[in-house]
This record gives structure tokens, C-alpha cells and sequence, in this order.
């Protein structure tokens, strides 16, 4: 590689003119870098220098070393000296030497150009010949020694991150502003771009523009600028162009870094590289560039820092946890064990920050494995004592990671707050498992504690089964005496609600695998985890199923029956089919001590009305328990048993009397109890042919469910086919709906609407030969009936029957009151023979 010579100076007149001009030149360097090199290598001498200094005073003017970016990206390595007086003897004459390095080159073998300060290399005058050659090399300065280099950082520590900082952001912004060092020495600014150069990733070091000295620094385009005190008071108030570190005036904070220059807070890497070269270790420097990890960031430079010892803040040895777990390989044993080392030394802070507390224990997690027990049980008692005193949650080390005898310092020093915080209800039961987990490490004897928080960690899962979770999970398997105690925590709870236990196990994978009988947590876990679908639709066979999930006999544990029905049925009600299965296979005897007798009646209670299971149960429940049951429940059940009797046709006369009872005794009715049992008292009515007397009472009872219930009954398909295909079945209930046509209340409205509604529609379907035939048999019943018939079929007549029918007076006495079924053998609505005596109940028309 070749590096193309430029000097600049006044000269005497020549071919090129006289005064300041470029006095020798390598050939073929283009005219587009000398014009913008000559406004770059300029020099005015300070405002305070000597106007005719002696050579002495010459030696301590500022040299202006600088290294610039031109247009067509090329660069230029300048040094430039002040001279004194010209070949004329005119004072302020300078020499320039500079090097061209064409675009994308750098110094031979990738030297750095500050490297170059002071370089044996740069020339004093301008050489014989006025075309010197190219240069392969500049010589590195010896001024720039790690010795001097490692003492001007110490000097310079206040400002060393805020200056780092300023530079990082011109790297990763080219928009940043220009960084301003104020020294009094330019030899000082070419130290300061030394540091920053070791400090700076390769590449950035080598973009990294500067000028270490000045006097207009307005018009410096160089990244690093170097002015003198004097010069710097312009750029104050320009910070978004300029970045000012005056480093001649008393630092800021004398006990520690200074804030930018708008005080702002230093950049994590810039504090790192701060530390390193303050702790004289710039070596560092050079195996953190080769270190993965993106530029800038401070893992790399922060974990080979502690490695070396080196103290740094937390959030730095939070980084440098962090980025040795991605990249653990990239540390040899030595390094490791150091960083380790250095990161479980006792710290000043009160309390160790969240953040790294947690690094460290996943950098533990790591690589704790392969660290030497000596340096693994410091790292490791230091994340014990950070999981007991702090807050927020920390992973507790392998149990083999402590020596015996920090196991035992730590568990004298750390039992009575371990002991404390396990038993302490405040906050929930994240950091009482975790302390139950050192104490476990530590062999802290917390066995009287373990009960107590497994109840409360119960009652706080079934308030919220989404709390389960990892480490829940982890500590119930390090902890089997926890895991034990909770389960016997949740079958308890199972006895009381086994539907919130059956939720919880549903959402959270609770381990249910123990020695303990635990019968009722067992049968929670088998409708929470069993087969899809439970029974498939067949209750009983899934009740069965869950008792058989206990693994203990229902007979010598009755309560087990109880929650069996809730995990079952939950807040719905057995149906009376399945609550006559349950009785008939488990017996009566086991229902009383589970107290689950109660289900059944309600089961009874709530049946479907007309269903036969209700008041064939019911008849089973009053025999099973009729020392159990509540005058109120027995009276109402035995109305079921009741309708049970009229549908096997074994209730005896006067079924509307013991209904009237057994309602009074049982009031209030359930609706669906008092429907059941209305209905098959008006379906035996329209259906018995010796039901007449009944009829009568129903009438007098004036009980409008019952009459609804007949009116109902009478409505249905069945009694319309009867009426349709049996002329004396007709007859019959048009005999039976016309009686006591005076009679109010309840009948009185359902009446009216069983002629009209039900008789009528049913006579006009009919056939001529059919209404003859209804006529025929009314006429067997008696000549009047026949004649009541014809006037009410006859268009036009209901309302004149009616009329008749109401005006009668059937006062005794007073007319003649009809016989209802005289001379009738029909059987139908009578219940006798023919005769007068047969109709007595039917005497004076009415009800009284």
C-alpha cells in the first residue's frame, strides 16, 4: 500500500507562485483533494501565543493532527506545526505534512490513524526534490505508551463515560453532534482519541474523524474536535451541534462520572469502557471486539471487566450475567470462575436490584454445573439470601451447589426470616413457597409450618385456579409433605363444594397420585379429568362411577353419596326415574346418614306432571322415610301417592274429599305436584262410569285448579275420539256438563266452556245417524235429556237454552227440579241402575 505525500507551507516564488501553497506532492493526486485538503490544513497559532515566540516557545505551540473525510470519501492523515517566521522573515508561517488514503483504505496493516501522532514519519520541512514518493507506512508514535495512555485516563475518569457516550452516538447516528474537547494541551486530544479509538469497535474506530487542535472550531467538520479554553467559549448553548467536555476546568461530580453535557445519564457501554480504562486493563478492549454480540451493547465488555475484577454497576453485571448465558462458551474456565467470583462478592448496596438478582440465578442455572464448588457456593448462598430478603421472585440454586459449611452459616443466619416469611399470610403464597423451598436446601426444620400455608394456598387456588403455575408445580415436587397437605386441604374442600374443586382441577394440573385414602378429592378428579362425556348421558351410571373413583365403600362412608349427587347433578334435580335407580340400588338405609334423602323428594316434588316414576317414588319415600319427612313434604307426597292409587284404580270413594285434605295439609302446593294430581283426578272422572258422585263434589269443592284440570282433561285428543266414536259417551257428559247450571264459581266458568267448547264441535262432526244414536241414548237416560239435547244442537238455540236453564228456580219448592239420568241403565255419569233413588245427588238441580 502506498500513501500519497502532501506538503503545505510559504514558500519563495516559484512555478506554483509564492507564499502559502503546497510545496511538494506525490504524483497523481487529484486536484479535487488538494483543494479540499488546503482549507483542512491550515493553522492559526492560539489568541495568548507570542507573536515572535523563541524556538523554545515553539515546542509548546498545539499541533494540529488531524484526520478528515473528504467528498469523494477518501481520507487525509494531517500533522501541522507552526513554524515561526517564513523564508522572508514574516512571522506566522506553519508546515504542513499530510497522507492521502484513497476511499475504503486504511493505514497499512490496519493501524489505527492516531496511531500516527507524532510519528517518526511526519516530516519537519518540506523535503528536497518537490515530488517525494509515496509512503508505505508512518512509523506509530512512541509518545502514546499503555503506561502514559492508562495514567491520562485515571486523570481524566470524570468525564471518561460522557465522553464514550457522545461517541457511541456519532457511530450509530451521523446526524449526532460533534464532540468538543477542551484541553490545554493538544497532546492531550490525541490521548483522548487514542482511548476512544482502543475503546471503539474496530470499524468505528477507523470511520472515527478528528482534529486535535483549532482555533475556529465552527469550521471544523471533524467528528473529535480539540480546542483550547480560550476557544471554546463560543459553543456554549449549541448542543445540538456541539457536544462541549471542557476537561480543564474541575470535574462536575469529583466523586464520580460526570453527565453529558445536557445531563444526560451515560450509555451502559460507555460506562463499561470508562472502567476498563480506568482500571489501566485497555487489553480488554481487543478480546471484547471479537466477542458476539452487537456493537455498542455492554454484555461483552461488562463480563470480561468482572472477569478481570473490575467493579461495576448493577445493571452492567446484569448485562454481562445475561450475555455469558446466551454465549457461555466464549469464556475459558479462568474467565468464568472469575466473573462468577465477582459477581457474589458482598456488595455495599442495601439491596441488590430485581433485575440482577435474576440474571445471576439464570447465569447459575447455567453454568453452575461446571464451576469449581468453591466458586459455585458463594454465587450460590448469595441468590439463597437474595430469594429470602427480597421481594420479587428468585430461582433458588441446585440443592448441590452449597458446601456444607456455607449450608450451615446460611441456615443459622437465614432460619428465624425464613420461618417468618413462610408463616406470613400478607402478599399471597408466591414468596412463602419459595422460602419453604430454601428452608428445604437449607434443612431448616419448617415441618409445623407446612399445614397452615397449605390452606391457605387451597383457599387461593380455589379462588383462582389460574394462580397454579410452575412454581407451585416445582415447589409441590420438591416439597412432598406440601404436596400432601394440600391434597388433604382439597378433599376437605371437596366434602364442603365439590364443585369448585372440580374447577380447580380442571384448569391446574394438580398431581393427585398419593398414599392417602383422600375419597372425595378422588371423585372430583374423576369428573374433572375422566372420560369425555361422564356417563354419556346415563347419570346413574355416572354416579356410580364417581363413587366407584372414591375408592371406599358408600356404605362405610355415606357422605361420599352426597357429593356424588352434587358432582352429578349439581343445582339441577335427579329426575324421578333416576331417583327411584338411586333408592332401589343403594337402599334407604344409606340416604339417611348422607343426608341425601331430601334430593330424592325433591326429585318426587319436581317431577314432570303425569309422569308415573313421581308418584310411584313418592310412594317408596313414604315408606322409607316417614319418620323423615316434614308434615308439609309428607302431605305433598302423599298426594302423588294418591294419584298413584286413582291410576291403578285403587283409591277408594271421595277422591276429591282426601285430594281437598291432603292439599290443605300441604299448602303450598308445588305447581307441578298440584297439576300431576288434578290431572288424573279429572282424567278418572271423564273416564270412570261410577264417577258421578265425584263429579258433584268437584263441583261443590269449587277448587279451580281441579276444575281447570277437568277442563284440561276434557280438551285432549282421547276425549274427543270417545266423543266422536261412542254416542253414550256423549250423552253421558252432555248430561254430566249440564248439571247445576246455577252453579257459580269455579264450575260455572269451566262449564260454559265444555258445552261450547268441547260438546259442540264434536256435534257438528258428527254423522245424522250418529247424533240419532246420541239422542237414542239420551232418551234412555230420560225423555227431557233427549229434548235438552235437540234444543241446544238446534241452530240458534244456545242462548234461549241457556236462559231456560238459568231461569229455573231450584229452590225446593219452587218448580220442578230435574232428575238428572232418571229411567237411564246407561252406567255412563249414574253409577246405578234406573230409578229415582239413583239421582238423589243430583236433587234440586244445583249447589247449595
Amino acid at each position: 500500500m502506498s500513501l500519497g505525500q502532501l506538503h503545505y507551507t510559504s514558500a519563495p516564488p516559484g512555478p506554483d507562485g509564492s507564499g502559502f501553497r503546497f510545496t511538494a506532492l506525490t504524483p497523481g493526486l487529484p486536484q479535487s483533494v488538494l483543494r479540499e485538503a488546503e482549507q483542512l490544513i491550515g493553522y492559526e497559532p492560539p489568541r495568548n501565543a507570542p507573536s515572535r515566540p523563541s524556538a523554545t516557545e515553539l515546542e509548546a505551540f498545539p499541533r494540529a493532527f488531524s484526520y478528515s473525510e473528504l467528498s469523494d470519501g477518501s481520507r487525509l492523515l494531517a500533522r501541522t506545526v507552526y513554524t515561526g517566521a517564513d523564508y522572508s522573515g514574516r512571522w506566522g508561517n506553519f508546515h504542513a505534512h499530510a497522507v492521502h488514503l484513497a476511499p475504503g483504505r486504511q493505514l497499512p496493516d490496519g493501524a489505527l490513524p492516531v496511531s500516527a501522532w507524532e510519528s517518526p514519519g511526519w516530516a519537519a520541512a518540506t523535503p528536497e526534490g518537490g515530488a517525494p514518493p509515496a509512503l508505505a507506512a508512518l512509523p506509530p508514535s512512541t509518545l502514546l505508551d499503555p503506561a502514559g495512555l492508562i495514567a491520562f485516563a485515571a486523570s481524566r475518569a470524570p468525564w471518561l463515560a460522557a465522553v464514550f457516550t457522545d461517541l457511541q452516538r456519532q457511530a450509530e447516528d451521523e446526524t449526532a453532534p460533534q464532540v468538543v474537547l477542551v484541553e490545554r494541551d493538544s497532546a492531550d486530544v490525541a490521548r483522548w482519541v487514542a482511548l476512544a479509538s482502543a475503546a471503539l469497535p474496530r470499524e468505528a474506530a477507523h470511520r472515527l474523524t478528528f482534529t486535535t487542535y483549532t482555533r475556529r472550531p465552527h469550521l471544523a467538520g471533524q467528528r473529535i474536535v480539540g480546542v483550547l479554553p480560550d476557544d471554546a467559549h463560543g459553543l456554549a448553548g449549541s448542543g445540538r451541534r456541539y457536544r462541549v467536555h471542557d476537561c480543564s476546568a474541575p470535574p462536575p461530580a469529583p466523586d464520580g462520572p460526570a453527565p453529558g453535557p445536557d445531563g444526560s445519564e451515560p450509555a451502559p457501554w460507555a460506562v463499561a469502557a470508562a472502567r476498563i480504562w480506568s482500571a489501566g486493563a485497555f487489553e480488554l478492549f481487543q478480546h471484547a471486539h471479537r466477542l458476539p454480540g452487537e456493537p455498542f451493547t455492554a454484555g461483552p465488555p461488562s463480563a470480561l471487566a468482572l472477569c478481570a475484577g473490575i467493579d461495576l454497576p448493577s445493571s452492567h453485571r446484569t448485562a454481562a450475567a445475561l450475555w455469558a448465558c446466551e454465549h457461555p462458551a466464549e469464556l475459558d474456565g479462568q474467565e468464568l470462575d472469575g466473573l462468577v467470583q465477582t459477581l457474589a462478592a458482598p456488595r455495599q448496596e442495601a439491596a441488590v436490584p430485581a433485575a440482577e438478582t435474576a440474571a445471576l440465578a439464570e447465569l447459575f442455572a447455567r453454568v453452575g454445573a461446571n464451576l469449581r464448588p468453591e466458586t459455585a457456593a458463594p454465587l450460590a448462598a448469595r441468590l439463597l439470601t437474595s430469594a429470602v430478603r427480597s421481594d420479587e421472585p428468585v430461582r433458588p440454586p441446585d440443592p448441590g451447589a452449597l458446601t456444607d459449611e456455607v449450608a450451615r452459616q446460611l441456615a443459622a443466619e437465614l432460619g428465624p426470616e425464613l420461618r417468618a416469611g413462610i408463616a406470613d399470610p400478607a402478599g399471597g403464597f408466591a414468596r412463602p413457597l419459595r422460602l419453604l423451598r430454601v428452608a428445604g436446601l437449607l434443612a431448616v426444620d419448617c415441618s409445623d409450618l407446612v399445614a397452615p400455608l397449605a390452606h391457605r394456598l387451597a383457599a387461593a387456588l380455589l379462588a383462582d385456579p389460574a394462580a397454579y403455575g410452575g412454581e407451585l408445580h416445582e415447589t409441590l415436587a420438591d416439597r412432598p409433605d406440601l404436596h400432601t397437605a394440600l391434597l388433604r386441604e382439597l378433599d376437605a374442600a371437596a366434602l364442603a363444594g365439590p364443585a369448585s374443586v372440580t374447577v380447580l382441577l380442571e384448569r391446574a394440573p394438580v398431581e393427585l397420585e398419593s398414599r392417602e385414602a383422600l375419597p372425595y378429592l378422588r371423585m372430583c378428579g374423576w369428573k374433572a379429568r375422566g372420560p369425555a362425556g361422564g356417563g354419556g348421558g346415563d347419570r346413574n351410571g355416572e354416579l356410580r362411577a364417581v363413587l366407584e373413583a372414591a375408592g371406599v365403600s358408600v356404605f362405610a362412608h355415606p357422605p361420599l353419596l352426597r357429593v356424588a349427587f352434587r358432582l352429578v347433578w349439581g343445582s339441577d334435580t335427579p329426575t324421578p326415574e333416576e331417583a327411584r335407580y338411586v333408592l332401589a340400588e343403594t337402599g334407604a338405609d344409606v340416604h339417611r346418614p348422607a343426608e341425601t334423602w331430601p334430593f330424592l323428594v325433591t326429585a318426587a316434588l319436581n317431577g314432570r306432571p303425569g309422569d308415573p316414576h313421581a308418584d310411584e317414588l313418592a310412594h317408596e319415600l313414604l315408606a322409607a322415610f316417614s319418620r323423615e319427612l316434614r308434615p308439609h313434604d309428607r302431605a305433598a307426597l302423599l298426594l302423588l301417592e294418591f294419584a298413584r292409587d286413582l291410576r291403578a284404580g285403587g283409591a277408594g270413594p271421595g277422591w276429591v274429599d282426601r285430594y281437598l285434605g291432603l292439599r290443605r295439609a300441604a299448602e303450598p302446593v308445588n305447581p307441578t305436584v298440584l297439576e300431576h294430581v288434578c290431572g288424573r283426578i279429572a282424567r278418572r272422572l271423564l273416564t270412570d262410569p261410577g264417577a258421578g258422585r265425584e263429579l258433584d263434589d268437584l263441583i261443590r269443592s269449587r277448587d279451580a285448579d281441579l276444575c281447570a284440570a277437568y277442563e284440561r282433561a276434557a280438551r285432549e285428543d282421547a276425549i274427543h275420539g270417545r266423543l266422536l266414536r261412542e254416542p253414550r259417551y256423549f250423552a253421558d257428559r252432555f248430561v254430566d256438563w249440564n248439571a247445576h247450571p246455577q252453579a257459580g264459581g269455579a264450575w260455572g266458568k269451566v262449564r260454559g266452556a265444555l258445552l261450547d267448547g268441547v260438546l259442540r264441535p264434536a256435534a257438528r262432526a258428527l254423522a245424522a245417524e250418529d247424533l240419532a244414536a246420541v239422542e237414542a241414548a239420551l232418551a234412555k237416560r230420560g225423555a227431557r235429556h233427549a229434548e235438552d239435547f235437540r234444543a241446544w244442537n238446534r241452530p240458534g238455540a244456545l242462548s234461549r237454552l241457556g236462559l231456560r236453564f238459568g231461569g229455573r228456580d231450584s229452590r225446593p219448592g219452587k218448580g220442578s227440579p230435574r232428575r238428572r239420568g232418571a229411567g237411564s241403565d246407561s252406567g255412563y255419569g249414574s253409577g246405578s241402575g234406573s230409578g229415582s233413588g239413583s239421582d238423589d245427588r243430583y236433587r234440586d238441580g244445583g249447589v247449595r
